[in-house]
């Protein structure tokens, strides 16, 4: 059974004037692994891994894997639209002792198929660590289609996809095609209980960042085949699913945070921006109806 399994937190990058707050983090991982969260994901979309350095990259992966100290898999991010780039960073993550990396696909030169295969190939064949493969077209401008998930599959350090289209077609193509200890993982939160019931294995989940609890125990009940309880926690969450794409994630969620007094400060890297008045406003009575502030 793969250990990318259930609701796994795509975990945000808290900072303080622009610097990495390192206790945050820590509190953070705390706060996840008390509340049951099935495994740690720093350095993802959510995590602003955009606009961090390198060294800000290595930092983070390292002092998460010394948190969690194997109590859940940690499974860093390392994608980047330069092959060699994310060699290096898949070589970081390792040395950093992660259990995998997140590879999300190379965006912004837009690449073919064949360019996608042997992108991963490289990457697999460079260093000795599981990849799951990251395919969110909205912000890649490519997909990975599920004949070149599959093939990508028959490589031994391809264990698996985040899965980011949001189109159930496409998933449940992609479960039909790969081999049935291929971890298939949601990532979107609105479609992971589904996912799960057509046989993926779990999600990379935004909204757990606010309320692991539920997402996890959401998870377990997929999983153990319990629709009832799936299907009731699913549309608890939804208005909360929601409000962290209020505005561009991870804006919502680190305010959220913030508001919630897991962290100090929610204010994004530039160039991300603090939402707006109005925003706010709709965020904080989500979060109030949710019990959550």
């Amino acid at each position: 059974m793969s250990i990318f399994r259930g609701a796994f937190v795509a975990i945000i990058t808290p900072f303080i004037d622009g610097q990495l707050d390192e206790q945050g983090l820590i509190d953070l991982i705390e706060f996840h692994i008390a509340n049951g969260t099935h495994g740690i994901v720093p350095c993802g979309t959510t995590g602003e891994s955009a606009t961090m350095s390198h060294q800000e990259h290595h930092r983070v992966v390292e002092l998460t894997v010394k948190t969690v100290n194997g109590r859940v898999p940690v499974l860093a991010g390392s994608g980047s639209n330069s092959t060699s780039e994310a060699i290096d960073l898949t070589r970081d993550a390792k040395q950093a002792g992660a259990d995998g990396v997140l590879m999300v696909s190379p965006y912004y030169n837009k690449p073919s198929q064949e360019g996608l295969y042997y992108h991963y190939k490289a990457v697999a064949e460079a260093v000795d660590i599981p990849i799951i493969l990251y395919n969110v077209p909205s912000r890649t401008s490519s997909n990975i289609m599920p004949q070149t998930v599959a093939r990508l599959a028959e490589i031994d350090a391809v264990v698996g996809i985040k899965e980011a289209t949001g189109d159930l077609n496409q998933i449940s193509e992609v479960i039909r095609l790969c081999p049935q200890d291929f971890a298939v993982l949601s990532g979107d939160d609105f479609t992971s209980m589904p996912t799960v019931l057509i046989g993926g294995t779990g999600l990379i989940s935004v909204t757990s960042n606010v309320a692991p609890k539920d997402m996890a125990q959401m998870m377990d009940a997929a999983l153990a085949g319990d629709l009832t309880k799936a299907k009731q926690l699913h549309y608890k969450l939804f208005p909360l699913m929601q409000a962290m794409f209020y505005d561009t994630n991870p804006v919502p969620a680190k305010k959220s945070l913030e508001l919630m007094g897991k962290i100090t400060s929610g204010t994004p890297r530039l160039p991300l921006y603090p939402m707006n008045d109005d925003t706010l406003s709709r965020l904080k009575t989500a979060l109030s109806d949710y019990g959550l502030i």
